[in-house]
Formats: C-alpha cells, sequence, structure tokens
C-alpha cells in the first residue's frame, strides 16, 4: 500500500534536482487517486516491471490538493509518460514538479550560507551571543532565520539548549559539535563558557 505523506510547498521548492509528476485538483479520497493513478500508468505501459509509486507526497496550493509522485523510486517509460500527461492534461492538470515550482512557488529556495561567529574569547552572556548572531543573520539576508533563532531561544529551557539553538543558525565553534555524556559537567571540556 502506497505512503501518502504531507508537505508544504516550502518542501516542495527545495526539491532542486528532483523530478516527479504533479496532479492537481485531486479531490476525495487520495488513496483511491493513488492507487487508481498507479493502475492507469501500468495499463499505459508506462510504469514497467510491475514497479508502482509506493511513496506520494500531498500538499496544499491555491486552494487546491495536489498529489506529487516522485521518480526516484519507480521505473517508468518517461516518453510516454509525457505523452499521456499532455493528453490527460485537462482531466488532471499534470505537470512536472521541475515546471510546478518555478511557474507556481517563485522558483527553488537557495540554501543560504550561514554567517559564522566566534564563541571562545567574547562575552559569554546568552544575550550578546544572541544579539551578535541576530545581527550576522540580518546582515547576510536572513531576516526570517534571525526571528525564528530568537523565539526559539528565549523558549529554551537552558544555556547550553540556546547554545545549541545558536548555533544551528549561524556556524560556530558548536554547529559540528555532538556532545557526549561526560561533556554535561560544568567548566569542563572544550566547549565550556563563562555565563
Amino acid at each position: 500500500m502506497a505512503e501518502i505523506k504531507q508537505i508544504t510547498t516550502d518542501e516542495l521548492r527545495r526539491m532542486d534536482g528532483q523530478e516527479g509528476l504533479i496532479l492537481q485538483g485531486c479531490g476525495g479520497n487520495l488513496r483511491e487517486w493513488v492507487d487508481g493513478i498507479n493502475d492507469l500508468l501500468t495499463e499505459a505501459g508506462i510504469l514497467l516491471d510491475g514497479s508502482r509509486f509506493e511513496s506520494v507526497s500531498v500538499f496544499q496550493h491555491q486552494e487546491l490538493t495536489n498529489l506529487l509522485f516522485p521518480f526516484d523510486r519507480v521505473k517508468l517509460d518517461v516518453g510516454k509518460l509525457a505523452t499521456w500527461r499532455l493528453q490527460t492534461h485537462a482531466q488532471f492538470g499534470g505537470t512536472w514538479l521541475s515546471d510546478y515550482v518555478p511557474n507556481q512557488l517563485g522558483g527553488y529556495l537557495v540554501e543560504q550560507k550561514k554567517p559564522s561567529m566566534h564563541l571562545e574569547g567574547q562575552d559569554g552572556n546568552i544575550f550578546n551571543i544572541l544579539g551578535r548572531a541576530s545581527r550576522l543573520l540580518k546582515e547576510a539576508g536572513q531576516k526570517g532565520q534571525a526571528d525564528e533563532m530568537f523565539r526559539r531561544v528565549t523558549s529554551s529551557g537552558s544555556y547550553e539548549e540556546a547554545l545549541h539553538i545558536i548555533s544551528e543558525y549561524v556556524d560556530t565553534e558548536l554547529s559540528d559539535y555532538t556532545p557526549s555524556p561526560k561533556s554535561h559537567q560544568k567548566k569542563k571540556g572544550k566547549y565550556a563558557y563563562e555565563r
């Protein structure tokens, strides 16, 4: 039985380099849609060697429910699928993922490089560190990330948790650091900071 997972349009915009078939306006029972499309494509000789779409994504856009059938795990005749897509476009609104994202969602998201910031030798007050990280993100055109980081840090439960959250948004000495159980001892180890 095929897995149907909910995704966001932002997740679609991070699928640069991937390809799939998007069907638009899929109302009603999604499992029936997936089973029906698998059957139609098998009968048309598009899905080959018993291959089926086993993992399908569903997303909402402009009040439509849409299905993404990714090509990465299926064996198919792409030429026949292209013809089928054109012939059934009025019925299913079929389009390629690589056409949909630029034309409907404004293009793929480019992963932005994280700014770098040193922790060692700096004022260890968490609000000073948070302010420095926020400034760096805003200067790099990442105001949304700065705001999200601020919300997460100010609701975190500990100094260490706050430092690790900051290190998700800016590269610090902690960005690639995975604490071992022994590293939680105060003032010991490589990453101990004044509070």
